[in-house]
């Protein structure tokens, strides 16, 4: 019971999809002799990985930090599972009716995963502590050179069509002419934002 207890309290290590990668990688290079067909991949890769995934033969990542997806040792056996199992040429049908559902303690013999197959933990980006002290004795931050002033600058607008409108740099209103000239030029964007429902106003003759 003792034992129990300690077990349950530590720690989940989490491993990005890399890291998992990795730990597989270790654990069949004990004992795994790849695919007997040749047909499928002998060590899988984060692409293969996911397939599986996408299968229900690995369970979806226990955690997303920002972007990043995140697995347990629940992962790792399941994956190794899968190739031991591939490599005994057993097809993938069979291996979802054989694993789905699995508890750890009985993929453990399945996958006969090394005790030694353990990769680090993923470590965060360290944050610097402030430090402490009299913050009014350390010189400020020099400030940079001011930035000069931009020049002003006269913007003038073209409709295309009721919706949609072009904004030129321009200090005088264009001519009818050139309206006309912009417009005409602007049809083919106009068709291609016609045709993915961007140009809600454009009549049925301004659409391909």
């Amino acid at each position: 019971m003792k034992q129990c207890y300690i077990n349950c309290m530590k720690p989940l290590t989490r491993w990005t999809i890399a890291e998992l990668g990795a730990a597989v990688e270790q654990a069949l290079a004990v004992g795994y002799d790849g695919s007997r067909n040749g047909q499928v991949r002998d060590v899988p890769d984060a692409r293969t990985i996911r397939y599986y995934a996408s299968l229900g033969l690995v369970d979806p990542p226990a955690e997303m930090r920002g972007r990043t997806a995140l697995y347990t040792r629940r992962h790792l056996l399941q994956v190794v599972a899968v190739k031991r199992l591939q490599a005994a040429g057993r097809a993938l049908v069979e291996i979802q009716k054989e694993l789905i559902g699995l508890t750890d303690a009985a993929l453990e013999p399945i996958a006969n995963v090394p005790a030694d197959v353990e990769p680090s933990a993923v470590v965060g980006p360290t944050v610097p502590k402030p430090s402490v002290g009299a913050f009014w004795a350390v010189p400020p931050a020099p400030v940079g050179a001011a930035v000069p002033p931009t020049t002003a600058r006269t913007l003038q607008i073209v409709p295309l069509t009721a919706s949609l409108s072009l904004l030129i740099e321009a200090a005088e209103p264009p001519s009818p002419e050139l309206t006309d000239a912009l417009r005409a030029a602007a049809e083919p964007l106009l068709r291609l934002l016609a045709l993915h429902n961007l140009n809600h106003t454009a009549t049925e003759q301004e659409k391909p």
